[in-house]
């Protein structure tokens, strides 16, 4: 088994903008975790950056809310991708890089567990590519709208739940880290 770390929109908008990640606590902690371990196991590491229009009210390109935290942006990565849609296999040269690395595993960890790590995990299970989701390093927050609301922990805990069940290998950050030294 061949791995690499995807870290996923870990970017301010999370932190100090509009749609502050609220569970589960400490997933920046676990997340720089798994950065450290990635890069003491020679796993490379993939950050994944979500971009929109300039005038967009989230993310928008060149706004303080689309940047990278600035604690994994100091810890080494070997790639960086911008992506424009959930998935981060769309219209990215993930899958290329991934191929020509000879990874056959794909770790997920950062944001939102239900939008854009839920999408990318079920995108590399089509792709072939083998699925941990870190459950741990994963977060969302509450959300309403016209279907109704959830809170984060029902979003959290039900995409949890569905990854388990199909598309990847649900497991905690601690367990992934262990895992680094048995591979």
């Amino acid at each position: 088994m061949k791995r690499a770390l995807l870290v996923i929109d870990v970017q301010n908008e999370y932190f100090t903008g509009k749609m502050p990640v609220t569970y589960p606590a400490g997933t920046l902690p676990r997340i720089l975790s798994c950065l450290d371990a990635a890069r003491a196991a020679a796993v490379p590491v993939v950050l994944i950056q979500h971009s929109a229009a300039g005038d967009a009210p989230a993310f928008a390109r060149g706004s303080r809310g689309w940047e990278i935290h600035s604690d994994v942006l100091e810890r080494h990565h070997d790639m960086l991708i911008e992506k424009t849609l959930p998935g981060s296999f769309t219209h990215t040269s993930l899958e290329a890089y991934l191929h020509e690395q000879n990874i056959d595993t794909v770790a997920i960890c950062g944001y939102m567990t239900q939008m854009c790590c839920d999408t990318t995990a079920r995108q590399a299970m089509q792709l072939d590519f083998a699925v941990e989701f870190l459950s741990d390093a994963t977060g969302t927050l509450a959300f309403s709208g016209p279907a109704g609301h959830a809170t984060a922990e029902e979003l959290h805990r039900v995409t949890l739940v569905t990854q388990s069940l199909r598309f990847s290998r649900v497991m905690t950050a601690a367990d992934w880290i262990a895992g680094l030294s048995q591979s």
